[in-house]
């Protein structure tokens, strides 16, 4: 599947985003993800959600901010990122695969990535 994310820009820090992210078919048989790459660092695991949006999973640096959400009918997910920090400044990538949920934050057990949307915040 070719996946497309949108909704970046820029936020003062404390500011909300809601980042999407489509699909060209159907994701229904994948766990969804994003990533991103914060300076300095590989691209890193931020949040996951499994086939049927029951169960969810964030790092920690995220963890009571960020939420995670699909919808299958429309073939997207979302993220939603409240009280936003100048370290989250990154660009944001979603992805797709059939990772085991406990390697979800593994980059290498997904096989399909969209481009990035850059996330700037400012202090």
């Amino acid at each position: 599947v070719q996946l497309q994310a949108s909704g970046g820009g820029l936020v003062p820090a404390g500011g909300s985003l809601r980042l999407s992210c489509a699909s060209s078919g159907r994701t229904t048989n994948y766990i969804m993800a994003w990533f991103r790459t914060t300076s300095g660092k590989e691209r890193e695991f931020v949040a996951a959600i499994t086939r049927n949006g029951g169960v969810t999973g964030y790092v920690d640096a995220v963890k009571g901010r960020f939420i995670i959400s699909r919808d299958n009918s429309k073939r997207t997910v979302d993220l939603q990122m409240n009280n936003l920090k100048p370290e989250d400044t990154a660009p944001y990538y979603c992805a797709a695969g059939s990772p085991p949920w406990g390697s979800r934050e593994s980059t290498t057990l997904y096989h399909s990535w969209g481009p990035g949307t850059l996330v700037t915040v400012s202090s």
